[in-house]
């Protein structure tokens, strides 16, 4: 879910075409019961309702935890799942291995810190390979544009992807489960949509999230689909606060770390 900047984001989508396999008669499930309980430790709310990880207080045995998860993941036959598990299963990757990233390089001001994808002008770690399944390397950027993009081709996947900074969606404060993935996503999305840092109206305009600008074509490429795309799930006066908008005035992102020790 993360463009590293404006300049380089990556914004493609170049489908694996291995990945493109499933089995609707599988009864094959990750279980991500570890994930959860970790999630539900160390993930926290700040005052203005938003979630924040609490990077400072995880014990090295829970590190060891994260590890062992991703490990167990890795060794998971992934392509012989359902396409619900299948979804669970690469966003909770994702998010473990943006969450496992950060530790190892703890403490830091912002995920752009961790300068480990490769190139001269690498920023962050999207580019980097993190994790391999079924013998293939994978970063979160393969993850991201090469799997979860292409195949669901939904834009609430982005609600639902994490990258460790405070203008980024909400880290759920529970894993992701196959069951119920359609509600999940509607709740994440309304979450986000009516956080103030997501949407600032002014007049006729709004500025918005970068999220809208580097995924724009996930959300029908214009203008006018993505206000409607936010409209949809904003509630209350953040609704009424949209009528009449009809054009994106800006956009904005704080590449902050969503650091609990920073937020409260």
């Amino acid at each position: 879910m993360c463009a590293t900047q404006d300049a380089l984001a990556r914004s493609y989508v170049e489908l694996w075409p291995r990945w493109n396999v499933h089995d609707e008669e599988s009864d094959l499930a990750a279980d991500h019961s570890v994930w959860d309980s970790f999630l539900g430790t160390y993930v926290l709310r700040t005052p203005d309702g938003a979630t924040c990880f609490d990077y400072g207080s995880v014990r090295a045995a829970d590190q060891a935890v994260v590890g062992a998860y991703i490990g167990y993941l890795e060794s998971f036959a992934v392509s012989r799942a359902r396409r619900d598990e299948q979804l669970a299963f690469w966003l909770n990757l994702y998010n473990a291995l943006t969450i496992r990233t950060v530790l190892k390089h703890y403490p830091v001001d912002s995920i752009r810190d961790i300068r480990i994808s490769p190139g001269w002008f690498s920023v962050g770690p999207w580019g980097a390979k993190l994790a391999t399944v079924d013998g293939q390397e994978h970063g979160l950027d393969d993850i991201e544009n090469r799997i979860l993009r292409p195949i669901w081709r939904d834009p609430r996947i982005h609600y639902a992807l994490n990258c460790a900074s405070v203008g980024c969606p909400d880290l759920a404060p529970r894993a992701y489960f196959a069951d119920n993935f359609d509600q999940t996503l509607e709740h994440l999305a309304r979450a986000f949509v009516d956080h103030p840092r997501t949407a600032v109206i002014s007049g006729r305009g709004v500025r918005l999230s970068s999220v809208y600008k580097w995924y724009r074509a996930d959300f029908d490429d214009s203008d006018q689909t993505v206000i409607a795309h936010v409209r949809k799930y904003a509630t209350g006066d953040r609704l009424l606060a949209l009528e009449g908008i009809d054009r994106i005035s800006g956009y904005e992102y704080d590449w902050s770390l969503n650091d609990c020790r920073t937020r409260h």
